[in-house]
């Protein structure tokens, strides 16, 4: 014949879990917002254009008011046979990119960005295929311009579509990648080359990092991040 045993459990001497441990529970995670560094947060097309005028002084220019398109190449081989080559040697070249000259708005707005409560911010940018100097550069650049504590936060990689976040400030008009739709929606950010650009239907435009409406897309985010939670 089976005995069984019969177990009280008294439960006024369980411990229970805190009211903070609850809410921890039910809290939304932190949003996670991606900055582009060439063009959203240092001014690459000007300086490229200042460095190419600077290595090829007697070749044509496109002048910042008339630059079209995401690739400075395409566009500069459209007006003169040779000028492809040239536009990447200037890319190519050694402390291009750790010169880069900064834009002190969105280098302003990063830091807010980074002091918002519920929010993690993240550099994420592309290195160049042909990577003897930009890698290193991009990171001596973050160290010099937002401090050595951000390059933590520095992610390189080509595509960026394989990057989990919800946000991403990026100047590029069509961001392609191995996932289709990425986790993050795109707040495309005002450049020259793409200032006469319509945005594709489900970006928002960032004019510039003055006026606050960087931080309403956050704001805007962070709720759609509860409601999703």
């Amino acid at each position: 014949m089976r005995r069984f045993t019969t177990l009280f459990v008294n439960r006024s001497t369980m411990p229970r879990p805190r009211k903070s441990m609850l809410s921890d529970m039910w809290k939304p995670r932190d949003l996670r917002v991606l900055l582009d560094l060439d063009c959203v947060l240092a001014d690459f097309e000007g300086h490229f254009l200042s460095c190419y005028q600077s290595m090829y002084p007697n070749e044509p220019y496109v002048p910042l008011e008339g630059r079209r398109g995401f690739h400075i190449s395409k566009q500069y081989s459209d007006i003169k046979q040779g000028l492809q080559q040239k536009v990447i040697n200037v890319i190519l070249s050694k402390n291009f990119f750790r010169d880069l000259p900064p834009i002190e708005a969105a280098i302003n707005a990063a830091k807010d960005i980074s002091s918002m409560d519920g929010v993690q911010v993240y550099i994420c940018t592309s290195p160049m295929r042909s990577f003897e100097h930009c890698v290193l550069e991009k990171y001596q650049w973050v160290a010099k311009h937002l401090g050595p504590s951000w390059v933590e936060k520095l992610i390189l990689i080509r595509d960026k579509t394989m990057i989990c976040g919800d946000l991403l400030f990026d100047d590029k008009p069509i961001i392609k990648g191995v996932i289709n739709t990425p986790s993050w929606s795109q707040i495309l950010v005002t450049a020259c080359h793409n200032r006469d650009l319509k945005p594709n239907p489900g970006v928002k435009r960032l004019l510039n990092w003055t006026d606050g409406t960087y931080q309403n897309y956050i704001e805007e985010a962070k709720l759609k991040l509860v409601g999703t939670s």
